[in-house]
């Protein structure tokens, strides 16, 4: 085959792929076809759901009444919907379109609880993945690191810990770490430089201070575990700190 005759045939393929992709743009977004009914996709944190599905439906059904069987595909508020979802406390991100059969497709993904802010004289709280303080859920309690004390409480009030950034690098290193998981039950904050660190084992509370050089003050405490309470007895101590710097204080 000549060259010609070469440019031309891939001239001719290249536009028949284009057609052909133009086609299938224009049947997706059909004017004249109609809405048939919606598909909630919604993904589970670590297996968990900290909404239904029916509430999602419930939701758009209430916000959007016209969305009835039949409306024009071209009047189906598509930014209205995920901007009406995202303003769910639990739902992270949201992703809508509508599929050849003129069903509304709606992905919706949620945040991620990394720790549980316990209020003894009001509602609960989570403490997400990115820093943001959600409730708690009807549906589900998430078994999770606690924190407790009034900065933590502060914190809850504020909506999020960007007055104390120093907290989520130490909170993703206990939960990240499968040793300070099982074995760190709750973290007290009072104020940023009076965190106390409960335990699974032992009946001494630690004090662990600010929360800044928190991978030196964990190695401390297992000096203490390896080291000293296996000779000493666990409940030898009243008093156990780590808040100075190179320093592990057993009374």
């Amino acid at each position: 085959m000549n060259k010609t005759k070469l440019k031309k045939s891939t001239w001719i393929s290249d536009h028949f792929a284009g057609f052909d992709r133009l086609y299938r743009l224009c049947r997706k977004t059909n004017p004249r076809q109609s809405y048939r009914g919606l598909e909630v996709d919604l993904k589970a944190v670590s297996g968990v759901y900290f909404v239904e599905e029916k509430e999602i439906e419930a939701i758009l059904k209430s916000a959007f009444p016209e969305l009835q069987a039949g409306l024009p595909i071209s009047d189906v508020p598509l930014a209205a919907v995920e901007s009406r979802l995202s303003g769910h406390p639990f739902i992270k991100s949201v992703e809508t379109f509508i599929g050849q059969k003129g069903i509304l497709k709606v992905t919706l993904n949620q945040h991620e609880p990394i720790a549980r802010i316990a209020r003894p004289m009001a509602a609960d709280g989570y403490l997400t993945t990115e820093g943001r303080i959600i409730p708690t859920s009807p549906s589900y309690t998430s078994r999770v690191l606690i924190l407790e004390g009034a900065y933590a409480e502060q914190l809850m009030d504020q909506g999020s810990v960007d007055s104390m950034p120093e907290l989520m690098p130490l909170i993703r290193f206990v939960t990240e770490n499968e040793f300070w998981n099982a074995q760190v039950s709750e973290l007290e904050i009072n104020r940023r430089d009076d965190i106390r660190v409960y335990q699974q084992v032992g009946k001494q509370v630690i004090e662990f201070g600010d929360a800044l050089d928190f991978e030196s003050k964990f190695r401390r405490i297992e000096v203490l575990y390896k080291e000293i309470l296996p000779r000493k007895g666990w409940n030898a101590y009243e008093r156990i700190s780590v808040k100075f710097k190179n320093q592990i204080v057993c009374e």
